[in-house]
């Protein structure tokens, strides 16, 4: 039996208790922490230079992920940082020794972007 599709919130940052806080909504976890670390999709993380992933959760289904992203980008900063620190205080960045974890094949990366957006 296949293992189940997981979904993740997560929250993204350039240094320990930053003032620039990412959260977002993914399919794969790892994929999308390799694109924040690489800057392969341009924008706000890669602007902000957003390659610390600080917090996760994961999700069965994709709605219930989606709303939880929303729900966490409504609240106030100091809000945020609480959660952040409910699952690591110390504000490690959690994917520090992924780099094996994903290892992108040959499909571009925004062929990848469009079939996850099209799946919300």
């Amino acid at each position: 039996m296949p293992e189940p599709k997981r979904f993740y919130v997560y929250i993204m940052t350039n240094r320990s208790r930053s003032h620039v806080l990412y959260t977002g909504v993914t399919g794969s976890l790892s994929r999308r922490v390799f694109e924040h670390k690489n800057k392969l999709v341009p924008g706000f993380t890669s602007r902000y230079n957003l390659t610390r992933l600080v917090y996760y959760e994961y999700f069965v289904y994709p709605d219930a992920a989606i709303s939880r992203e929303k729900e966490i980008k409504g609240w106030r900063r100091s809000k945020k940082i609480r959660l952040i620190e409910s699952m690591n205080p110390h504000w490690h960045d959690l994917a520090e020794s992924w780099a094996d974890v994903y290892k992108p094949d040959d499909r571009p990366v925004e062929n990848e972007l469009v079939a996850e957006k099209m799946q919300r």
